[in-house]
């Protein structure tokens, strides 16, 4: 039996406009953002509501938040036995691009006066960036499309610049651009994806941009997997609540912003916001340790045979494993924080990661590898090599990486990666010789830096245990000899 704590919203929204649009519509939005607006609304009020879009997927969830009068749930589960039930309606209304109706509809709420925060989780994918150089990716068809048609943008980019036009245009202040997404320098690679595609366009506009709009950085973290049928069935066997738009996710929550909003910003926080002047050591602590050991767990875990993250951590050489790459692979590039402090977070994450309430898929956190990777392990690994320091816990990461790769091309599985075709094509040339594999994805320089493809060394090793993993291999023992010959 389940003990639930209700908190009904303290809000109404009809005396509240929007001052925020926010692009990526999903379960995150909902459970982290909307919820800290949701407090600091009933605290102080103001006309900071939300109207959120989804650009070109998910329909379905923007007819089910406006059927419900954008009134839903989230669910804040401590374990299987404890859970908060939180009434949202910071969310005011909502919108759906993939009609010219819809794209025009968002793009003058984003060009109204009201509207002062344009935020966005899009995924690390929806800034077109190629993620080892930052570099905006010219030739992708939505980017060309927003290069030429610029006044029917397909994407967040595309949209926020033909809204700063207008409201250039119009003699409205710029609004400022937050992003969300779980990537390290969110606000700078925002802002450089944003800039590089207006130069594309008008090379005085793009300089206008510079000039007159703030990108801030964040760091978010929630832990809020995708909801399933037993996820839904277990919400309402729990609360009774059964309606289609119920998120669910772990209690603790986090969010750091660099406090640089020129508009005016909500009073997030007397709701538990950091604002701080930099968020730069944040979010690489994260990104690294959790985020870091959530891809350690998607790879090596899925070969090891388990789900979710919860049931993989029932395994005391992977819990070690993990806590072995957090205090000895991770810890060292993490100069900012005192020793006890990245010890304290890395037992808080280990916790957070047993919550068997959560059923998290590692096969979601597998998705879209080739841009996460650099960020979670492949900064990290090169500052270990500069350190002489051994890194056997991500290169094992790696060849689990690379091994997936190749089982799902075998069983032809999407891995959901916007270089799937290309990461694909390579495994079938190569489907049988490991030491031309790896070589060959390594010198992928949108995902690796060269400095790992030069490395004769690194390639040997990831050659040897991704045969193994290949041949079978058990994943523990290979785990035991990363954490049990740290010192050798």
């Amino acid at each position: 039996m389940t003990n639930i704590q209700r908190i009904n919203s303290q809000i109404e929204p009809s005396l509240h406009d929007v001052g925020i649009v926010h692009i990526g519509l999903g379960a995150f939005h909902r459970a982290h953002q909307a919820v800290y607006l949701e407090q600091t609304l009933a605290l102080h009020g103001g006309d900071w509501m939300i109207a959120s879009a989804n650009i070109r997927s998910n329909h379905k969830l923007v007819e089910q938040m406006q059927a419900a009068g954008h009134c839903y749930h989230v669910v804040e589960y401590a374990d299987t036995s404890n859970a908060h039930l939180r009434e949202i309606k910071a969310i005011k209304n909502t919108f759906f691009c993939g009609s010219d109706e819809g794209r025009e509809a968002l793009l003058s709420q984003m060009t109204a006066p009201a509207t002062k925060i344009v935020t966005l989780t899009i995924t690390e994918k929806g800034y077109y960036l190629a993620p080892s150089t930052g570099e905006l990716l010219l030739d992708a068809p939505e980017i060309q499309h927003d290069m030429t048609a610029s006044s029917q943008p397909k994407t967040a980019l595309g949209l926020i610049l033909e809204a700063l036009k207008q409201r250039r245009a119009q003699g409205f202040a710029a609004f400022t651009v937050l992003s969300c997404d779980n990537m390290p320098h969110n606000g700078v690679r925002a802002k450089g994806a944003v800039v590089a595609l207006a130069k594309a366009q008008d090379d005085e506009f793009a300089q206008w941009i510079e000039q007159n709009v703030a990108f801030p950085n964040s760091m978010v973290d929630r832990i809020v997997p995708a909801v399933s049928d037993q996820d839904l069935a277990m919400i309402k066997a729990d609360t009774g609540i059964s309606e289609a738009t119920v998120v669910k996710c772990e209690q603790f929550s986090q969010w750091v912003v660099e406090d640089h909003f020129p508009a005016g910003r909500p009073k997030w926080e007397s709701a538990g916001v950091q604002m701080v002047e930099d968020v730069s050591s944040y979010e690489m602590m994260k990104l690294r340790m959790l985020n870091g050991s959530h891809s350690l767990l998607a790879y090596l875990g899925t070969i090891a045979g388990f789900k979710t993250v919860a049931d993989a951590m029932q395994d005391k050489d992977i819990r070690t494993f993990l806590e072995h790459y957090m205090m000895q692979e991770v810890a060292p590039t993490l100069p900012s924080f005192k020793q006890t402090e990245l010890a304290t977070y890395c037992q808080q994450l280990l916790a957070r990661f047993e919550n068997d309430s959560l059923q998290h898929q590692l096969k979601q956190i597998a998705m879209d590898g080739s841009q996460k990777l650099p960020q979670r392990w492949l900064s990290g690994l090169t500052e270990l090599q500069e350190k002489r320091l051994k890194a056997p816990a991500i290169e094992l990461g790696i060849a689990g990486w690379i091994t997936f790769l190749c089982h799902a091309e075998q069983k032809q599985q999407s891995i959901n990666d916007p270089l799937e075709t290309e990461l694909f094509a390579l495994v079938r040339r190569h489907r049988n010789d490991g030491r031309r594999l790896i070589p060959a994805l390594l010198q992928r320089k949108d995902i690796f830096p060269a400095s790992l493809a030069q490395d004769q060394a690194l390639l040997i090793r990831l050659s040897s245990v991704a045969d193994g993993l290949l041949a079978g291999a058990k994943v523990q023992s290979l785990m035991r000899s990363a954490f049990q010959n740290k010192d050798k």
